[in-house]
């Protein structure tokens, strides 16, 4: 998906707005069209919206256009800008949009005969289940009988073909459609998929490459390594080079089915909107908008090529992250050709454990990985589950399969943040207020009944302490959560919860005994102390006072974990692999970097009188010295600091922070004028 920077809120970190390199021709014509897409939506909505309601998209649209669109494209088009909007990143190269699929369906009579007659294949094959179910209801069996008609489900979504697969693997993520029993079923549709014959995909991959197979590999396998409901992945030899490669190969036919199956599940979707809106608190279209965007996204392969990318520039200086590069001379629209990746896949964790690597090294790489794709860069592999995530024997994690990725925008990280602030001290009114600004509430919505839910959910996982958390209890109790209160789960975030249930799934079945929140917290506290980003010393500051009263515990604890997570980092076997420059660049991590937020607390003790006045209040609480206190977190600090350089760097610091001062003395004064 090719995303650019907005001079809105439309920011895409992890992608060209973190690139150190200069920005491509591709992202150059990326900026300039959204740029001017940012220019309509500022009509609609500020900057910080993150939740549009369509009617009020509709009237916006309305005062645009000019009264030249009909209502049908006005909502339509409102409807996507509502998905820009509430994400904070625009889309200036859409790959999907309602009204491009309608004039793609109805282009010819032909096509529209196929319509109906695969509107009334799907109408009678759902209504015969549908009427299978009102019976099982009728006699009383509707519980007993639920994984027979779950696996029932399954199946004809196989036989109804690669959308409606596609459509099972969505609702497997999907707590706020679809109930627990379904979801696990509809999960087993993730890994196992039939696959299409080969010679249909050898002669896909020659009419994508122009050549016969035996002109550009040496051989390949006689039998799909993996079957995805668009693709299926075989091993090839590239003559010129004899490198393994991993060849990607979509369905054939399979646009045109995926273009009409949208165009129905769209139309259906017009009929279940009052529904919808009463349940999830929005229109039922969306939720399709959402699922054909990202599905028509997957089908171009020169996209997945384009994330591979921008995955490697995100992961170029870590050398405990693996990405296969992507051979684009090679690849198209249908076929994309990959570095074979020589690990071992997470499905098999004996052979994992029999290669001697350290498995908790290991998790605690795959932990960190992943909380960078998602704090980070914003940019997160969508699909980590077992078959696309390979142990590498030097300790390395790889990741394979990028069609289904995610993007944050830099005010949807920020709130993510907040939401992780908010818990830490229990604030439930804002967590609460934090599921808006997310859009998993309609804006407008009474917070006030969800405020005690979160509360006893939060409290009741985190007062069992590290050891006992984990995410699977946590969402088995927001997913009940979701059916009692009008709650949406907007689509990406639904990859970020899969995303954290497949990992911690993976550590489970690897190390038991692995806790997820042991290697998580310690990240998440290492980005407070040290990430030099002014909404992050933001959020440090608001966890380190609590009703205005400094946490010197908290901060002694925020020190102790983010230590723990460079000690474990830099004890990685794959950071003292063959590439020793590589080690000696990354040697200012085996330590705690705190330099640059001992510079800028000095300049905020200066600068800020509040704060000035808080830490002096903390030294002074209950009419006592507390100097104890910062004897313990200088104990903490003292082997991971160099005094004199820190010193320097203040001192060095001083003009910027006299200037600062008398700025804010002459508006002290200029105020009380």
């Amino acid at each position: 998906m090719e995303l650019a920077c907005c001079s809105c809120s439309c920011s895409v970190p992890g992608r060209s707005s973190l690139s150190p390199a200069a920005p491509t021709r591709r992202r150059r014509r990326a900026r300039a069209a959204c740029r001017t897409r940012a220019s309509r939506l500022a009509v609609i909505s500020k900057a910080t919206a993150v939740e549009l309601d369509g009617a009020a998209a509709s009237r916006a649209l309305r005062r645009r256009g000019g009264g030249g669109g009909s209502m049908e494209l006005a909502k339509s088009s409102a409807a996507m800008e509502k998905l820009d909007i509430e994400r904070g990143v625009c889309v200036p190269f859409r790959k999907y949009s309602p009204e491009m699929v309608r004039s793609k369906v109805l282009e010819s009579q032909g096509a529209i005969w196929s319509l109906v007659m695969r509107g009334v294949e799907i109408v009678w094959k759902l209504g015969f289940y549908w009427s299978t179910l009102m019976y099982d209801c009728f006699i009383g069996q509707d519980e007993e009988i639920v994984p027979f008609r779950a696996m029932q489900l399954r199946n004809l979504l196989c036989d109804l073909g690669p959308s409606f697969i596609k459509a099972g693997q969505v609702l497997a993520n999907r707590p706020d459609i679809i109930r627990e029993d379904y979801m696990n079923e509809l999960c087993i549709l993730q890994d196992d998929v039939p696959s299409f014959p080969n010679q249909v995909a050898f002669n896909i991959i020659e009419e994508e490459l122009g050549r016969p197979l035996e002109a550009v590999f040496s051989k390949i396998s006689s039998r799909t390594i993996a079957a995805a409901s668009l693709g299926q992945v075989y091993r090839a030899t590239l003559r010129d080079t004899g490198e393994d490669v991993a060849i990607k190969v979509q369905r054939p036919d399979i646009e045109p089915i995926i273009y009409r199956d949208l165009f129905l599940f769209r139309t259906l979707a017009s009929f279940l909107n009052g529904i919808s809106l009463q349940k999830l608190g929005c229109n039922a279209e969306l939720i399709v908008d959402e699922f054909g965007e990202k599905l028509l996204e997957e089908l171009d392969y020169t996209l997945e090529a384009r994330n591979i990318e921008d995955f490697l520039e995100n992961f170029k200086d870590d050398p405990t992250v693996k990405i296969p590069r992507v051979y684009k001379q090679l690849s198209g629209s249908r076929v994309l050709v990959m570095e074979w990746i020589d690990g071992i896949r997470c499905t098999n964790p004996k052979a994992i454990k029999d290669a001697g690597i350290d498995v908790n090294g290991f998790l605690t790489v795959g932990v960190s990985a992943a909380l960078r794709q998602l704090l980070e860069f914003g940019l997160f592999h969508g699909d980590p589950h077992p078959g696309n995530i390979f142990a590498m024997r030097d300790g390395r994690i790889a990741y394979v399969d990028f069609g289904n990725v995610a993007v944050l925008s830099q005010q949807n990280k920020q709130i993510l943040i907040d939401a992780v602030v908010h818990a830490v001290n229990e604030d439930y009114a804002e967590m609460a207020n934090d599921f808006t600004r997310l859009g998993f509430l309609a804006s407008g919505t009474d917070v006030s009944p969800i405020i005690p839910a979160l509360e006893a959910i939060w409290q009741n996982s985190a007062g069992k302490g590290l050891s006992d958390f984990n995410f699977r209890s946590v969402t088995g109790k927001f997913n009940q959560l979701v059916y009692q209160y009008p709650i949406r789960i907007p689509e990406r975030f639904s990859l970020v919860i899969r995303s954290l249930l497949t990992q911690e799934g993976i550590c489970f079945t690897l190390e038991p005994d692995f806790k997820f929140l042991e290697v998580a917290y310690p990240y998440v506290a290492n980005r407070l102390l040290t990430d030099p980003n002014p909404a992050l010393r933001e959020r440090l500051i608001q966890v380190l006072f609590k009703d205005g009263v400094f946490q010197w515990k908290r901060l002694e604890n925020l020190i102790v974990l983010a230590k723990e997570n460079v000690a474990k980092m830099s004890s990685n076997p794959a950071l003292r692999g063959k590439d020793v420059q590589r080690s000696r660049d990354r040697q200012v991590e085996r330590k705690l970097d705190l330099k640059d937020t001992i510079k800028d607390g000095a300049r905020l003790f200066i600068v800020d009188e509040g704060i000035r006045r808080q830490l002096l209040l903390a030294l002074t609480e209950d009419s006592k010295l507390h100097i104890q206190e910062l004897v313990d977190v200088y104990r903490l600090i003292e082997d991971q600091i160099d005094i004199p350089s820190v010193a320097m760097e203040v001192v060095r610091d001083l003009p910027t922070v006299a200037r600062d001062l008398m700025l804010s003395w002459s508006e002290s004064v200029l105020s009380e004028r």
